[in-house]
């Protein structure tokens, strides 16, 4: 009989609960160099929800690689290390403190100094060329990862893993990509990794797990390590480690570790399942990949493809992944938008889920269903993300919750828009847990002002989540163009042919995928934004280079760094920013994706009335889920008596 998720599993000795790993991934959360109570709280979070291994975010070795601005030095991580451990083994969690060194793959921003590399070829993202290391540099970083380990020991971590994956420093050893050396170390790309983990071992001895993530393939055509190469690799590795994370990427393929929903999830799974032949049970393999669903997580058991589940961003959407797994409920979703869990972008946010913004917040934002506080009858006008939000931990702390919407159908934007389909799982999760939690729905009715009986609902609270409206076109419009907001596309599309015009103000998601939709139904396709790339802002969830692409192959037109200056029966009038010249594409329809207004004006009459979401400014999911739970939570804590009754009636306008 195949394991469980579940189960147990033994590792170097030591027992972890189950068979679902929290990888490191990098949170912005460190206070200088160091690991934060903010680390020992996020890390705690999803031990006591059922993780088996808990692996921390990767601290440099050498104080050489300073790869982003709030990156952990490992030999400032004692005490946060030994913190972490604390916290989450009470639960039955194994902490792996994660260690490596990216390499010429890192940044010079913070270090002011070289970068290192195996030879001198300089990042394909960076363009910076490091300096080619020698005896010397090799040696210094042996000695890094041996110190960093016995530092780690100190701390009473269970282990430790090794970094060989996309950024690592050891992985471009391995890869003719970027190791071209003519020397023992170029001669044997596994040499420098074999001393590494003599020397690790060395420090942690027989009783503490070593790990290796391990890129198994660079993804790439012409070079580098494939995964015929990589069979190789894990053969010779196998024998002195204890566990094996099999990952894919490289310098060339950065999107390929752990890429959005367009790549299909679990997307590791042969790749994985050759690995673990390959070994032939020296060593217990996991399975890393965009693993999100736990059918696709228990399927990699069942099926042998291995022995451990790697569920990161699954764990980052719901702590109790694993308690809601072994008690049947269902996990709430990840969407797999990488919007706000990667933070390596110019913003330099702190982690978090556009589903569970509690994420990296844990020790600012109350429990969700601890607050103990007074409970009462709630009214949440709009049935959006921010709605649903409010009304399911408003139930779940006890509150008698209706949520009315002007719709026939929950959701809101995230429902209408078609260029966001993807997200529907996470509001299909927030209606069914409403649904379960006895959230009573109105839907095809909006409230109004008119006041009603002060004997009429006495008490209720009422929280306004009434979403977005579109606003007036930033250009004149005239003759046959039919101009539709992204909401109204799918009913739009369905009875006009013709040219396609998507206009993207915004470079985010939607205009993109709104044309890709299009595009998919055999539509004549445009889009037109005022920025020198389509969906500029996809850059920050690792998509821009490959949205393009697609949109490319689809045979999308682009028309970048213009404006639309009018609409007329010719098309759409077109002005680029630079030089002012214009030209002119034939439309039939225009979709509008810009940015829209809040709908505030329901309940104008009351200016203490609660808003959350886009009523108060449209954003993003994560801002309107967000301001939906404070809410709920802020209501729960203080107790109705805290608030004043806002008389609204209820209209139906079926």
């Amino acid at each position: 009989m195949s394991a469980q998720l579940t189960d147990p599993i033994t590792l170097a000795g030591r027992h972890a609960r189950s068979r679902v790993l929290l990888g490191p991934h990098p949170t912005n959360l460190c206070a200088g160099r160091t690991l934060s109570p903010r680390h020992v709280a996020y890390y705690e979070r999803r031990a006591r929800g059922g993780a088996g291994i808990v692996v921390t975010e990767v601290a440099s070795v050498h104080a050489s690689d300073w790869p982003y601005e709030r990156a952990p030095l490992a030999s400032d991580c004692v005490g946060g290390w030994r913190d972490v451990v604390a916290a989450c083994r009470p639960h039955g969690t194994l902490v792996l403190a994660g260690l490596g060194h990216t390499g010429l793959q890192g940044s010079s921003a913070y270090s002011q100094a070289v970068l290192w590399g195996p030879s001198g070829i300089a990042d394909v993202i960076s363009r910076e060329m490091p300096m080619q290391m020698g005896q010397a540099e090799i040696d210094g970083l042996v000695e890094g990862f041996r110190a960093a380990a016995a530092a780690a020991v100190s701390a009473d971590v269970d282990g430790v893993e090794l970094d060989a994956g996309p950024r690592g420093l050891l992985r471009q050893f391995h890869s003719n990509l970027t190791n071209m050396r003519e020397d023992g170390y170029g001669a044997d790309p596994l040499r420098l990794t074999r001393e590494v983990l003599a020397a690790v071992r060395d420090e942690l001895g027989p009783g503490r797990v070593l790990s290796l993530r391990l890129s198994c393939d660079e993804a790439t055509s012409w070079a580098g390590i494939t995964p015929s190469i990589a069979v190789g690799h894990a053969r010779e590795l196998a024998g002195a480690l204890d566990l094996l994370v099999v990952v894919r990427g490289g310098p060339m393929t950065p999107n390929a570790y752990r890429p959005d929903f367009h790549r299909q999830p679990a997307f590791n799974t042969e790749l994985c399942r050759d690995i673990r032949v390959a070994v032939a049970g020296m060593v217990p393999v996991v399975l890393q990949g965009s693993v999100v669903d736990p059918a696709d997580a228990r399927r990699a058991l069942d099926e042998g493809v291995a022995d451990v589940v790697e569920m990161t961003r699954a764990q980052i959407a719901d702590p109790d992944l694993v308690v809601k797994i072994r008690r049947g409920a269902v996990p709430r979703p990840c969407v797999l938008c990488n919007q706000t869990c990667q933070v390596l972008d110019p913003r330099n946010p702190v982690v978090t889920c556009v589903g569970n913004p509690t994420a990296g917040h844990e020790t600012v934002d109350p429990a969700e269903d601890s607050t103990g506080g007074a409970t009462g009858a709630v009214l949440v006008v709009g049935g959006g993300p921010a709605g649903l939000e409010a009304a399911r931990v408003l139930a779940l702390n006890g509150h008698s919750v209706t949520v009315a919407d002007a719709s026939a159908r929950l959701g809101g934007m995230v429902r209408a828009a078609a260029g966001a389909p993807h997200l529907t799982a996470l509001v299909d999760w927030l209606e069914d847990e409403c649904r379960r939690l006895g959230v009573e729905f109105r839907l095809g009715t909006a409230v109004s002002d008119a006041e009603h009986d002060a004997a009429e609902g006495e008490g209720t609270r009422v929280i306004l989540a009434t979403g977005s409206r579109p606003r007036a076109l930033p250009f004149p419009v005239e003759g046959s163009v039919r101009c539709v907001g992204v909401a109204d596309l799918l009913d739009a599309d369905a009875s006009t042919e013709g040219p396609h015009v998507v206009f993207d103000p915004v470079g985010g998601p939607v205009g993109v995928a709104v044309a890709e939709w299009l595009a998919a139904r055999g539509r004549d396709v445009s889009i037109v934004t005022q920025d020198s790339v389509a969906g500029s802002r996809l850059g920050m969830t690792g998509d821009l280079a490959e949205a393009n692409t697609r949109l490319q192959r689809a045979g999308v037109t682009r028309h970048l760094d213009s404006r639309i200056v009018s609409i007329g029966d010719e098309g759409v009038r077109l002005r680029n920013r630079y030089t002012a010249e214009e030209s002119v594409v034939p439309c039939a329809v225009l979709i509008d994706c810009s940015h829209r207004l809040p709908e505030d004006t329901l309940g104008s009459s009351h200016t203490d009335a609660v808003r959350v979401g886009d009523c108060v400014a449209p954003r993003t999911l994560l801002e309107a889920v967000r301001e939906g739970r404070a809410e709920a939570l802020t209501w729960t804590a203080h107790g109705q008596n805290e608030f004043d009754h806002h008389p609204f009636t209820l209209v139906n306008e079926r």
